[in-house]
């Protein structure tokens, strides 16, 4: 039974729900909005690109130090949110709320295997968006060849799985869940918002992306366990990051 919130409570859950995504995914969900009608109005979505992981600066040393700084500051939002989080002081420890508790080796298990479900969906997504020329080119990877890039791009996929994962569960399903939603309103409407910072790719991923988020957020619900999904999301940009060709292969756009 979902006990009745004071409408001081309420807005105070809904003023950090809007504050959490300003800071972070809301903010890229703009942007990739604004992005999408930039490149649609220009020509055909199929011959825009969508560049990941891009150099900051020609000098090696110093492009080390902003991607380093990128990783580090957007993780502050996800700080931010568990702090949040804890001043709710509930019965449970926030670990096991987070489902970030234990069962390490079995996390991963699930995560290679969810890992597996989508990873093979994205492919054919991306391949049948690219022929329908409603996807953008991606190219996953824009560092050059240095000793650092593998590092830093493995840092990036981590830093993805970290930062969606637990502020899209961790903290909205859970804020949602507070307010009263039931299972599949917050499935849905998070699958979407997943998908929205998404669009700056074209409308193929953004049709995957509901996919995924509707699995994730099923699983979450169902099982609550977080770190699964985290892994698995940390596999597929590791995966996307470190072999670009995969995409090439499938792209026939």
């Amino acid at each position: 039974m979902t006990t009745e919130l004071e409408p001081q409570e309420r807005k105070r859950l809904w003023f950090e729900l809007g504050l959490i995504a300003a800071l972070s995914l809301g903010q890229a969900s703009v942007y990739a909005i604004v992005r999408l009608a930039d490149i649609a109005t220009r020509g055909p979505i199929s011959d825009a690109q969508a560049k990941l992981n891009t150099s900051i600066s020609p000098r090696p040393g110093f492009d080390l130090i902003y991607q380093l700084l990128d990783i580090g500051f957007s993780l502050v939002p996800v700080v931010l949110a568990i702090y949040l989080l804890t001043r709710d002081r509930p019965a449970r420890p926030l670990p096991i709320r987070l489902g970030v508790d234990g069962h390490r080796l079995r996390d991963l298990g699930h995560g290679a295997l969810i890992f597996l479900v989508i990873g093979i969906g994205t492919l054919g997504v991306y391949a049948g968006g690219r022929a329908l020329g409603i996807t953008a080119e991606i190219q996953p990877s824009n560092l050059g060849d240095h000793w650092w890039t593998v590092p830093v791009l493995l840092l990036s996929a981590a830093k993805n799985g970290i930062l969606e994962e637990v502020l899209i569960f961790g903290f909205g399903a859970l804020r949602l869940r507070q307010l009263g939603f039931g299972p599949w309103p917050i499935i849905i409407s998070l699958a979407l918002f997943r998908a929205s910072y998404h669009l700056y790719q074209g409308i193929g991923p953004f049709i995957g992306n509901v996919a995924m988020g509707i699995i994730f957020g099923w699983y979450f619900l169902r099982k609550g366990r977080l770190m699964p999904l985290v892994w698995a999301h940390v596999i597929i940009d590791a995966v996307g990051f470190l072999a670009p060709g995969v995409l090439a292969l499938v792209d026939f756009g």
